[in-house]
């Protein structure tokens, strides 16, 4: 499972996201820094963190989610894309 991350250098938001995917071992993450493309930059600047699976934008998860609700979130948006 591929997960695309925007996120941006000192965002709290997306640090503690990012640490929670990060446990998580079925997915393949990629981190995109908004400061580093003009056009992500103007698309994300107010939103992040946002979430990508495959080319669907996630909602938002709660910054309280654990690791396992966002594993079971995750796998729910897989299994309703396949």
């Amino acid at each position: 499972m591929k997960l695309t991350l925007y996120s941006k250098p000192g965002c709290h938001l997306c640090e503690g996201l990012q640490e929670k995917l990060e446990q998580i071992h079925t997915i393949e993450l990629e981190i995109r820094d908004i400061t580093t493309r003009e056009d992500w930059f103007q698309a994300y600047q107010y939103e992040i963190p946002v979430l990508y699976l495959e080319e669907t934008m996630l909602p938002r998860p709660s910054p309280r989610s654990t690791v396992q609700q966002l594993e079971s979130m995750l796998q729910k948006y897989m299994s309703s894309n396949a």
